[in-house]
């Protein structure tokens, strides 16, 4: 039989509840404490795509999110030990997520998958590589992040019932295995529910995944292609499962309207590329919806993106000049972008939990939805 680690002490508060099920709470590791719901920007090789750490902190990120399968690398793994650590590597003061790498090893061709682990390739022309539950964890003790993730297989979607509940044993499996592995005394070790798009095996997963003493559980398998409304299904199926005094985490999500909703259904943790990504296309998030700032609309805008936001470039930048910035190439302009993507979304947060306070979260998400959706199905980057 495996022996598993003990649970450590997280330090989880409950601060408030809302009678439409969202929770406001808080959690606190070696680095500092993040205020929840959070959103945790992605920095997948050891940085946030096109700021600078500093440029992250003034938007209010408490935690941000690494990636184990790109850092992994022998030569990005040693550069890790040699500086001292991913803090020291990322100039990030705060908290930091590493994802166990299951999700990007999942996603590539090729890829053997075994009860002891995962083989596949980095490249066309790399040798063969293999993870495993072990060596998940002892990767991402060395690069030192104080949240680390189970090392778990995300299934496609769509996927056979038969298929995702062999996936689900084997799952359970890995986490025990992961949770027999020594971590260092500041990290936390989260498990993660699997299970599909199938509500038996999502409550089957939560409950032996939650069974395994975890410092916190998380919701995987989502954002693959299954739409709004089955992840809120699949979310809403797991999340009352999962334990009330200890953080939860909803993987790859996602769009405000699924942060929104994944937190009425009692979610605290979130992460995406989807505002940063987003930014460097031209695409500028703001309180009536989108703004594609290519249109030609703005060549003689000289509102700030968002009228309401106090970001850094909402206070010196005009949607013309940031649309001159866009066309013109200029790397300035994904930075200008990504600021203010990363701060709509701390401000969102910050507006959830001040609502959940109230206990007003349903008017207040009713009220900011109907204002931001309005013009999904119109006509894309219309001024205010």
């Amino acid at each position: 039989m495996t022996r598993v680690m003990p649970a450590k002490d997280i330090g989880f508060k409950l601060l408030a509840t809302d009678p439409s099920g969202a929770r406001r709470s808080s959690f606190r590791t070696h680095h500092g404490t993040v205020e929840c719901p959070a959103f945790m920007p992605v920095g997948t090789q050891g940085s946030v795509k096109a700021v600078t750490p500093h440029q992250v902190l003034e938007t209010g990120a408490e935690v941000v999110l690494a990636n184990t399968f790109h850092m992994s690398l022998e030569d990005r793994r040693e550069l890790t030990r040699r500086v001292g650590g991913l803090h020291k590597l990322m100039a990030w003061p705060k908290t930091i997520l590493t994802d166990s790498g299951g999700f990007q090893v999942f996603s590539l061709p090729d890829k053997v998958i075994e009860e002891s682990g995962v083989t596949f390739r980095y490249g066309k022309d790399s040798a063969s590589l293999v993870l495993s539950p072990e060596s998940s964890m002892e990767i991402q003790r060395d690069l030192g992040a104080d949240i680390v993730m189970a090392f778990d297989e995300c299934v496609p979607y769509p996927s056979e019932h038969e298929y995702v509940a062999r996936s689900l044993e084997r799952t359970t499996r890995w986490a025990k295995r992961c949770r027999a592995v020594p971590l260092a005394e500041h990290q936390f070790l989260f498990g993660i529910v699997q299970g599909g798009v199938y509500r038996d095996l999502r409550e089957r997963s939560a409950r032996e995944i939650t069974a395994v003493p975890f410092d916190g559980f998380a919701i995987g398998g989502v954002s693959v292609g299954e739409g709004f409304e089955l992840m809120s299904r699949v979310t809403g199926w797991a999340a009352p499962l999962l334990p009330v005094n200890l953080p939860r985490y909803l993987m790859g999500v996602g769009h405000p309207e699924d942060i929104i909703e994944a937190v009425r259904l009692g979610m605290d943790m979130f992460d995406c590329v989807i505002p940063t990504r987003y930014a460097r296309s031209g695409t500028l998030f703001v309180r009536t919806g989108r703004l594609r700032i290519g249109d030609k609309v703005f060549r003689k805008d000289s509102y700030p993106p968002d009228t309401s936001c106090q970001c850094y470039t909402c206070k010196h930048f005009s949607r013309q000049v940031l649309r001159h910035l866009h066309y013109a190439q200029e790397p300035l302009f994904e930075t200008l972008a990504t600021i203010h993507n990363l701060h709509f979304y701390q401000d969102l947060m910050r507006e959830i939990r001040e609502s959940i306070e109230m206990k007003r979260f349903k008017a207040w998400s009713e009220t900011w939805l109907a204002k931001h959706l309005a013009r999904k199905h119109k006509k894309a980057g219309r001024s205010d």
